[in-house]
Protein backbone atom coordinates (compact mmCIF):
# COMPACT_ATOMS: atom_id res chain seq x y z
CA UNK A 1 0.00 0.00 0.00
CA UNK A 2 1.20 3.36 -0.99
CA UNK A 3 -0.28 5.85 1.33
CA UNK A 4 -0.85 9.15 0.40
CA UNK A 5 -3.16 10.52 2.95
CA UNK A 6 -1.60 11.99 5.86
CA UNK A 7 -3.47 15.01 5.58
CA UNK A 8 -6.46 13.08 7.28
CA UNK A 9 -4.80 10.87 9.96
CA UNK A 10 -1.26 9.32 10.24
CA UNK A 11 -0.15 5.79 11.35
CA UNK A 12 0.96 5.55 14.85
CA UNK A 13 4.69 5.99 14.96
CA UNK A 14 6.57 3.09 16.20
CA UNK A 15 7.94 5.26 19.72
CA UNK A 16 4.11 6.28 19.81
CA UNK A 17 2.90 2.47 20.06
CA UNK A 18 5.97 1.47 22.38
CA UNK A 19 5.14 4.31 24.22
CA UNK A 20 1.51 3.92 24.42
CA UNK A 21 1.91 -0.11 25.54
CA UNK A 22 3.93 1.02 28.55
CA UNK A 23 1.86 3.33 29.84
CA UNK A 24 -1.03 1.07 29.57
CA UNK A 25 1.08 -0.66 31.99
CA UNK A 26 2.39 1.39 34.65
CA UNK A 27 0.61 4.60 34.03
CA UNK A 28 -3.13 2.95 34.05
CA UNK A 29 -4.06 4.85 37.63
CA UNK A 30 -6.45 7.67 37.41
CA UNK A 31 -4.15 10.63 37.33
CA UNK A 32 -5.78 13.15 39.41
CA UNK A 33 -5.64 10.57 42.27
CA UNK A 34 -3.27 11.38 45.63
CA UNK A 35 -2.07 8.25 45.66
CA UNK A 36 1.69 7.55 43.86
CA UNK A 37 0.05 5.24 41.26
CA UNK A 38 -1.86 8.38 40.77
CA UNK A 39 0.88 10.95 40.36
CA UNK A 40 3.22 8.89 38.36
CA UNK A 41 0.93 9.17 35.75
CA UNK A 42 0.81 12.93 36.30
CA UNK A 43 3.77 13.45 35.56
CA UNK A 44 3.51 11.67 31.97
CA UNK A 45 0.89 14.27 31.60
CA UNK A 46 2.60 17.01 32.91
CA UNK A 47 5.77 15.84 30.45
CA UNK A 48 3.48 16.13 27.52
CA UNK A 49 1.94 19.35 28.23
CA UNK A 50 5.51 20.72 28.75
CA UNK A 51 6.51 19.58 25.48
CA UNK A 52 3.98 20.97 24.03
CA UNK A 53 4.39 24.56 25.24
CA UNK A 54 7.89 24.19 24.26
CA UNK A 55 7.18 23.37 20.59
CA UNK A 56 4.62 26.19 20.17
CA UNK A 57 6.50 28.89 22.24
CA UNK A 58 3.72 28.67 24.89
CA UNK A 59 3.69 28.26 28.80
CA UNK A 60 3.04 25.16 29.82
CA UNK A 61 0.25 26.48 32.13
CA UNK A 62 -1.33 27.82 28.67
CA UNK A 63 -2.10 24.27 27.49
CA UNK A 64 -5.49 22.24 27.61
CA UNK A 65 -5.72 18.45 26.53
CA UNK A 66 -8.95 18.05 24.98
CA UNK A 67 -9.99 14.55 22.84
CA UNK A 68 -9.39 16.25 19.31
CA UNK A 69 -9.28 19.27 17.40
CA UNK A 70 -13.44 19.52 17.18
CA UNK A 71 -13.34 19.68 20.57
CA UNK A 72 -10.77 22.10 20.95
CA UNK A 73 -12.62 24.61 17.91
CA UNK A 74 -15.78 24.34 19.75
CA UNK A 75 -15.00 25.22 22.93
CA UNK A 76 -13.56 28.33 22.29
CA UNK A 77 -16.30 29.19 19.64
CA UNK A 78 -18.56 28.15 22.31
CA UNK A 79 -16.48 30.57 25.05
CA UNK A 80 -17.61 33.16 23.01
CA UNK A 81 -21.16 32.63 22.19
CA UNK A 82 -23.48 35.23 21.62
CA UNK A 83 -21.14 37.45 19.98
CA UNK A 84 -20.04 38.06 16.39
CA UNK A 85 -17.40 35.52 15.28
CA UNK A 86 -15.51 35.76 12.35
CA UNK A 87 -14.10 33.35 9.93
CA UNK A 88 -13.56 32.42 6.59
CA UNK A 89 -15.81 30.07 3.37
CA UNK A 90 -12.25 27.90 3.90
CA UNK A 91 -11.89 27.00 7.47
CA UNK A 92 -13.06 23.34 9.03
CA UNK A 93 -16.86 22.47 9.53
CA UNK A 94 -16.15 21.89 13.12
CA UNK A 95 -15.96 26.18 12.97
CA UNK A 96 -18.06 26.38 9.99
CA UNK A 97 -21.03 24.50 11.51
CA UNK A 98 -20.97 26.32 15.08
CA UNK A 99 -20.09 29.79 14.14
CA UNK A 100 -23.40 29.11 11.87
CA UNK A 101 -25.67 28.35 14.48
CA UNK A 102 -24.17 31.14 17.13
CA UNK A 103 -26.19 34.30 17.12
CA UNK A 104 -23.56 37.75 16.93
CA UNK A 105 -23.38 41.15 17.66
CA UNK A 106 -22.62 43.99 15.44
CA UNK A 107 -18.55 44.18 15.91
CA UNK A 108 -16.69 40.73 16.22
CA UNK A 109 -15.26 39.82 19.20
CA UNK A 110 -13.50 36.42 18.43
CA UNK A 111 -11.50 35.95 14.46
CA UNK A 112 -10.95 32.08 14.03
CA UNK A 113 -9.09 31.47 10.96
CA UNK A 114 -6.74 28.59 10.47
CA UNK A 115 -3.45 28.66 9.51
CA UNK A 116 -2.66 26.26 7.60
CA UNK A 117 -6.08 24.38 4.95
CA UNK A 118 -6.66 21.33 5.49
CA UNK A 119 -7.65 20.12 1.64
CA UNK A 120 -5.09 22.37 0.09
CA UNK A 121 -2.03 23.52 2.32
CA UNK A 122 -2.26 26.61 1.40
CA UNK A 123 -1.24 28.88 4.23
CA UNK A 124 -2.70 32.27 5.41
CA UNK A 125 -0.62 35.48 6.59
CA UNK A 126 -2.29 35.71 9.62
CA UNK A 127 -0.71 38.92 10.58
CA UNK A 128 -3.25 40.35 8.04
CA UNK A 129 -5.82 39.08 10.29
CA UNK A 130 -4.51 40.58 13.55
CA UNK A 131 -3.79 44.14 11.88
CA UNK A 132 -8.21 43.75 11.50
CA UNK A 133 -8.45 42.32 14.51
CA UNK A 134 -6.52 44.88 16.33
CA UNK A 135 -7.96 48.16 14.33
CA UNK A 136 -11.63 47.44 16.40
CA UNK A 137 -12.67 48.67 19.57
CA UNK A 138 -11.60 47.38 22.51
CA UNK A 139 -13.97 44.32 23.29
CA UNK A 140 -16.40 45.15 25.90
CA UNK A 141 -16.26 42.64 29.18
CA UNK A 142 -19.44 40.20 28.86
CA UNK A 143 -21.05 38.74 31.99
CA UNK A 144 -20.64 35.38 29.66
CA UNK A 145 -16.94 35.58 31.10
CA UNK A 146 -15.16 35.11 34.38
CA UNK A 147 -13.84 38.48 34.85
CA UNK A 148 -10.80 36.68 36.27
CA UNK A 149 -8.72 34.64 34.73
CA UNK A 150 -7.93 30.90 35.55
CA UNK A 151 -4.63 32.21 36.74
CA UNK A 152 -5.70 34.53 38.72
CA UNK A 153 -4.87 37.74 36.14
CA UNK A 154 -7.75 40.29 35.79
CA UNK A 155 -8.96 40.15 31.95
CA UNK A 156 -7.42 42.84 29.88
CA UNK A 157 -10.47 45.12 28.91
CA UNK A 158 -9.07 47.88 27.50
CA UNK A 159 -7.18 46.03 25.05
CA UNK A 160 -7.96 47.02 21.16
CA UNK A 161 -9.52 44.63 18.82
CA UNK A 162 -10.86 41.28 18.79
CA UNK A 163 -9.86 38.26 20.42
CA UNK A 164 -7.90 35.79 17.65
CA UNK A 165 -8.04 31.61 17.53
CA UNK A 166 -6.03 29.66 14.56
CA UNK A 167 -6.61 25.72 13.80
CA UNK A 168 -3.10 24.88 13.79
CA UNK A 169 -3.90 21.09 13.30
CA UNK A 170 -2.46 20.62 10.12
CA UNK A 171 0.82 22.86 10.47
CA UNK A 172 1.96 21.60 13.54
CA UNK A 173 5.53 19.38 12.82
CA UNK A 174 4.99 20.41 9.18
CA UNK A 175 6.27 23.85 9.86
CA UNK A 176 7.97 26.26 12.91
CA UNK A 177 5.55 27.53 15.16
CA UNK A 178 5.31 29.95 17.57
CA UNK A 179 1.66 31.20 19.33
CA UNK A 180 3.23 34.56 20.84
CA UNK A 181 4.39 35.90 17.24
CA UNK A 182 1.51 34.41 15.16
CA UNK A 183 0.03 37.06 17.94
CA UNK A 184 -3.02 34.46 19.22
CA UNK A 185 -5.05 34.25 22.27
CA UNK A 186 -5.95 30.16 21.06
CA UNK A 187 -4.99 27.91 18.72
CA UNK A 188 -5.81 24.24 18.09
CA UNK A 189 -4.00 20.81 18.04
CA UNK A 190 -4.32 17.26 17.35
CA UNK A 191 -2.10 14.25 18.24
CA UNK A 192 -2.86 12.15 15.00
CA UNK A 193 -1.52 14.43 12.42
CA UNK A 194 1.58 13.75 13.97
CA UNK A 195 1.67 9.99 14.77
CA UNK A 196 -0.03 9.90 17.81
CA UNK A 197 -3.22 8.39 18.55
CA UNK A 198 -6.54 9.59 18.05
CA UNK A 199 -8.80 10.70 20.28
CA UNK A 200 -6.40 13.46 21.40
CA UNK A 201 -5.90 16.75 20.93
CA UNK A 202 -4.92 19.87 22.96
CA UNK A 203 -5.61 23.92 23.31
CA UNK A 204 -3.36 26.72 23.76
CA UNK A 205 -5.05 29.78 25.42
CA UNK A 206 -3.70 32.49 26.53
CA UNK A 207 -3.27 33.65 29.62
CA UNK A 208 -6.00 36.29 30.58
CA UNK A 209 -8.47 35.88 27.91
CA UNK A 210 -11.83 34.86 27.86
CA UNK A 211 -12.33 30.91 28.62
CA UNK A 212 -15.55 28.76 29.56
CA UNK A 213 -15.37 25.12 29.52
CA UNK A 214 -17.13 22.96 27.10
CA UNK A 215 -16.75 19.68 29.61
CA UNK A 216 -17.51 20.71 33.40
CA UNK A 217 -17.66 18.18 35.85
CA UNK A 218 -14.20 17.64 37.42
CA UNK A 219 -11.05 19.42 38.46
CA UNK A 220 -8.65 18.12 35.68
CA UNK A 221 -6.97 21.14 34.19
CA UNK A 222 -7.27 23.59 36.11
CA UNK A 223 -11.24 22.99 36.03
CA UNK A 224 -11.24 24.32 32.17
CA UNK A 225 -11.69 20.48 30.62
CA UNK A 226 -13.49 18.11 33.01
CA UNK A 227 -13.04 14.43 32.68
CA UNK A 228 -10.85 11.45 33.68
CA UNK A 229 -7.79 12.19 31.87
CA UNK A 230 -6.56 9.92 28.82
CA UNK A 231 -3.62 9.34 30.17
CA UNK A 232 -2.70 6.52 27.75
CA UNK A 233 -3.70 9.15 24.68
CA UNK A 234 -1.81 11.77 26.17
CA UNK A 235 1.38 9.91 26.58
CA UNK A 236 1.48 8.82 23.01
CA UNK A 237 0.72 12.50 22.13
CA UNK A 238 3.85 13.33 24.28
CA UNK A 239 5.90 10.64 22.03
CA UNK A 240 5.07 11.75 18.87
CA UNK A 241 6.07 15.61 20.25
CA UNK A 242 9.51 14.33 21.64
CA UNK A 243 10.11 13.19 18.12
CA UNK A 244 9.05 15.82 16.45
CA UNK A 245 10.91 18.21 18.26
CA UNK A 246 14.14 15.45 18.67
CA UNK A 247 14.27 15.09 14.96
CA UNK A 248 13.12 18.79 14.10
CA UNK A 249 10.52 17.14 11.26
CA UNK A 250 9.37 20.23 9.93
CA UNK A 251 13.19 20.58 8.44
CA UNK A 252 12.89 16.92 6.53
CA UNK A 253 9.04 18.46 5.30
CA UNK A 254 10.97 21.82 4.29
CA UNK A 255 13.02 19.66 2.12
CA UNK A 256 12.43 15.99 1.35
CA UNK A 257 8.90 16.19 1.46
CA UNK A 258 8.40 19.33 -0.45
CA UNK A 259 10.46 18.11 -3.88
CA UNK A 260 8.40 14.80 -3.55
CA UNK A 261 5.20 17.05 -3.44
CA UNK A 262 6.67 19.66 -6.26
CA UNK A 263 7.90 16.50 -8.38
CA UNK A 264 4.23 14.70 -8.27
CA UNK A 265 3.06 18.09 -9.22
CA UNK A 266 5.33 18.41 -12.06
CA UNK A 267 4.40 15.23 -13.45
CA UNK A 268 0.55 15.71 -13.40
CA UNK A 269 1.05 18.63 -15.23
CA UNK A 270 3.15 17.49 -17.74
CA UNK A 271 1.67 13.58 -18.00
CA UNK A 272 -1.76 14.50 -17.72
CA UNK A 273 -4.14 16.29 -20.04
CA UNK A 274 -6.51 18.82 -18.40
CA UNK A 275 -5.01 18.83 -14.91
CA UNK A 276 -4.30 21.73 -12.99
CA UNK A 277 -3.29 22.33 -9.56
CA UNK A 278 -5.38 23.55 -6.75
CA UNK A 279 -2.70 24.42 -4.09
CA UNK A 280 0.39 26.89 -4.72
CA UNK A 281 3.41 24.94 -4.94
CA UNK A 282 5.75 28.75 -4.28
CA UNK A 283 7.86 28.21 -0.93
CA UNK A 284 5.64 30.04 2.41
CA UNK A 285 2.80 29.92 -0.01
CA UNK A 286 1.62 26.40 1.20
CA UNK A 287 2.69 23.41 2.95
CA UNK A 288 5.25 21.69 1.75
CA UNK A 289 3.52 17.94 2.10
CA UNK A 290 -0.17 18.73 0.67
CA UNK A 291 -0.73 18.78 -3.27
CA UNK A 292 -4.57 19.41 -4.55
CA UNK A 293 -5.20 18.57 -8.34
CA UNK A 294 -8.41 18.69 -10.43
CA UNK A 295 -8.47 16.58 -13.39
CA UNK A 296 -11.41 17.70 -16.09
CA UNK A 297 -14.00 15.59 -16.92
CA UNK A 298 -12.81 12.71 -14.42
CA UNK A 299 -15.13 12.82 -10.91
CA UNK A 300 -12.96 12.77 -7.89
CA UNK A 301 -14.46 10.18 -6.31
CA UNK A 302 -14.44 7.52 -9.37
CA UNK A 303 -10.32 8.38 -9.21
CA UNK A 304 -10.02 7.51 -5.51
CA UNK A 305 -11.20 4.28 -6.25
CA UNK A 306 -9.65 3.34 -9.19
CA UNK A 307 -6.05 4.37 -7.46
CA UNK A 308 -7.09 2.08 -4.50
CA UNK A 309 -7.60 -0.59 -6.46
CA UNK A 310 -4.32 0.30 -7.59
CA UNK A 311 -3.05 0.32 -3.67
CA UNK A 312 -2.79 4.01 -3.66
CA UNK A 313 -4.44 5.73 -0.97
CA UNK A 314 -5.61 9.20 -1.62
CA UNK A 315 -8.61 11.68 -0.59
CA UNK A 316 -11.36 13.74 -2.60
CA UNK A 317 -11.02 16.21 0.08
CA UNK A 318 -11.45 16.94 4.12
CA UNK A 319 -11.84 12.85 5.52
CA UNK A 320 -14.38 14.89 8.17
CA UNK A 321 -16.62 15.48 5.24
CA UNK A 322 -16.58 12.15 3.77
CA UNK A 323 -19.91 10.29 2.54
CA UNK A 324 -21.19 14.30 1.85
CA UNK A 325 -21.62 14.32 -1.84
CA UNK A 326 -21.90 18.17 -2.13
CA UNK A 327 -18.50 19.66 -3.75
CA UNK A 328 -15.78 20.67 -1.25
CA UNK A 329 -16.51 23.77 0.41
CA UNK A 330 -13.06 24.71 0.45
CA UNK A 331 -12.74 24.98 -3.41
CA UNK A 332 -15.83 26.37 -3.92
CA UNK A 333 -14.99 29.48 -2.01
CA UNK A 334 -11.53 29.45 -3.28
CA UNK A 335 -12.68 28.79 -7.74
CA UNK A 336 -15.97 29.11 -7.26
CA UNK A 337 -16.00 26.13 -10.22
CA UNK A 338 -18.10 23.06 -9.14
CA UNK A 339 -16.47 21.53 -11.60
CA UNK A 340 -12.83 21.86 -10.42
CA UNK A 341 -14.26 21.00 -6.78
CA UNK A 342 -15.74 17.55 -7.71
CA UNK A 343 -12.88 16.61 -9.82
CA UNK A 344 -10.44 17.10 -6.83
CA UNK A 345 -7.86 15.10 -5.43
CA UNK A 346 -5.61 15.30 -2.28
CA UNK A 347 -2.25 13.79 -2.36
CA UNK A 348 -0.71 14.48 1.21
CA UNK A 349 2.55 13.09 2.36
CA UNK A 350 4.29 12.01 5.65
CA UNK A 351 7.93 10.83 6.26
CA UNK A 352 7.47 7.35 5.41
CA UNK A 353 6.89 8.09 0.87
CA UNK A 354 9.54 7.89 -1.45
CA UNK A 355 10.33 8.59 -4.98
CA UNK A 356 9.23 5.28 -5.44
CA UNK A 357 5.63 6.15 -4.33
CA UNK A 358 5.47 8.88 -7.27
CA UNK A 359 6.77 6.77 -9.60
CA UNK A 360 3.89 4.36 -8.35
CA UNK A 361 1.32 6.65 -8.79
CA UNK A 362 2.33 8.22 -12.23
CA UNK A 363 2.58 4.81 -13.69
CA UNK A 364 -1.20 4.39 -13.34
CA UNK A 365 -2.44 7.66 -12.88
CA UNK A 366 -2.44 8.92 -16.73
CA UNK A 367 -4.31 5.85 -17.57
CA UNK A 368 -6.93 5.93 -14.46
CA UNK A 369 -7.55 9.96 -15.71
CA UNK A 370 -7.79 9.11 -19.40
CA UNK A 371 -10.35 6.07 -18.74
CA UNK A 372 -12.72 8.10 -16.92
CA UNK A 373 -12.27 11.41 -19.57
CA UNK A 374 -13.22 8.65 -22.16
CA UNK A 375 -16.45 8.17 -20.94
CA UNK A 376 -17.20 12.01 -19.97
CA UNK A 377 -19.16 14.21 -22.33
CA UNK A 378 -16.91 17.05 -20.96
CA UNK A 379 -14.52 18.04 -23.92
CA UNK A 380 -10.66 17.77 -22.72
CA UNK A 381 -8.71 19.92 -25.08
CA UNK A 382 -5.10 18.77 -25.42
CA UNK A 383 -1.89 21.08 -23.84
Amino acid sequence: MIYLDYAATTPLLPEVLEAMHRAATRFFANASALHTPGHLAMNEIESARTLLAELVGADPSEIIFTSGATESNNTILRTFAGCRIETSPLEHHSIIELKNSLAGTKLPKLYSFMLANNETGDLLDLSTITQKAQSLPAPKTSPLFDPVSDWGKPLVTDRRGAYLHSDLTQALGKIPLDVKRLNLDYATFSAHKIGGPVGVGALYVKKGVPFQPLLVGGNQEGKRRGGTYNTVGIIGFGAALEKLQREQSWRIYDTRIRALRDSLAKRILSDVPGSSLNTDLEKGKSLPNILNASFKAAEGESIQLYLDAEGIVVSTGSACASGDIKPSHVLMAKTGDAEIAHSSIRFSFGLNNTEKDIEKVMSVLPSIIDRLQKISTIEIKEK
